[in-house]
C-alpha cells in the first residue's frame, strides 16, 4: 500500500505508523562543505500509531507536534506550485549527463559544491571523476533540487526506502527541514496529492513562503537552534 504524510489544517504533519523515522547528521569536510549523510538508528519515541511532527516549529517536544499550533493559531497555507517537477527545472546538457534544477526546491544543505559544483561536473561528465561526482553529489541534494539523467532523460536514483529522516545541520548547529525519501505519498490540507518523488524536504519552522516545501527560513529560525536531542 502507498504509505502516506497527510499535512492536517492548520496542523502538524500526520504520517503513517509504519514509516520509519530517523536521524540524518550532515558530515561535512575540512572546508565545511557537506560530504556525506550518517543516517542514525530508528527514534525510539516514535508511536506506533500515526505519528505527528510539529509543523510550526514551536513545539516544545520536537519532533513531535505537541499542540502549540493551536496557541498561536497557526495558519500558513501552501504556496508551492503543483506544476510536475520536470516542467519547472531548468536543462543543463551535458557530455553524458543532463541536470535537472529547480532552485525552488533549494534547502541549502550544501551538497551541490563538491568538486566545484554538480552543474559542472554534469556538464563536464565525460571524466569519470565529474560523471561520478555530479550523481553523488545531485542524489545527496535532499530536496531533490538537483536531479541527473543520462542522456535519454531517465533519471539517476539512489534506491531509497520510505521512511522520514530529521535533518541535522551539524556545522550550523541548525534542526534542518524533514527528509521524505522514498515515492511517499503527500497530501495537502485540502486532500490534494502531491507529485510523488524520491526525495524532498519539508518545512518544519513554520516559516516557509513555500509550503509545504523548505525554503531555507530554518537558518535563521531561533527556534530551530541545536541539534535534536537523542531521546
Amino acid at each position: 500500500m502507498t504509505k502516506r504524510i497527510k499535512i492536517l489544517p492548520g496542523g502538524p504533519y500526520e504520517v503513517d505508523s509504519d514509516i520509519p523515522l530517523h536521524r540524518a547528521k550532515i558530515v561535512t569536510d575540512e572546508k565545511g562543505d557537506s560530504k556525506e549523510w550518517k543516517i542514525e538508528g530508528e527514534y525510539p519515541d516514535k508511536p506506533t500509531e500515526p505519528y505527528h511532527l510539529c509543523r510550526c516549529g514551536r513545539s516544545k517536544n520536537k519532533p513531535f507536534c505537541d499542540g502549540t499550533h493551536k496557541e498561536t493559531k497557526f495558519e500558513v497555507k501552501e504556496r508551492a506550485s503543483r506544476t510536475p517537477f520536470i516542467k519547472q527545472a531548468k536543462l543543463y546538457e551535458g557530455e553524458t549527463l543532463n541536470l535537472l534544477d529547480n532552485e525552488f526546491l533549494c534547502a541549502s544543505l550544501r551538497y551541490c559544491h563538491e568538486r566545484g559544483g554538480t552543474w559542472r561536473n554534469a556538464v563536464f561528465s565525460s571524466s569519470d571523476e565529474n560523471r561520478d561526482s555530479a550523481i553523488n553529489s545531485a542524489c545527496n541534494c535532499a530536496s531533490g533540487r538537483l536531479v541527473v539523467t543520462d542522456k535519454e532523460g531517465n533519471p539517476i536514483e539512489k534506491d531509497y526506502e520510505a521512511e522520514v529522516d530529521l535533518i541535522q545541520d551539524t556545522k550550523n548547529d541548525i534542526k534542518g527541514p524533514l527528509w521524505i525519501k522514498g515515492d511517499i505519498q503527500l497530501i495537502g490540507q485540502d486532500g490534494y496529492e502531491y507529485e510523488k518523488r524520491n526525495r524532498m524536504t519539508l518545512c518544519r519552522c513554520g516559516q516557509s513562503t513555500n509550503m509545504p516545501y523548505c525554503d531555507r527560513h530554518h537558518l535563521t529560525c531561533d527556534h530551530m537552534k541545536g541539534l535534536d536531542e537523542e531521546k
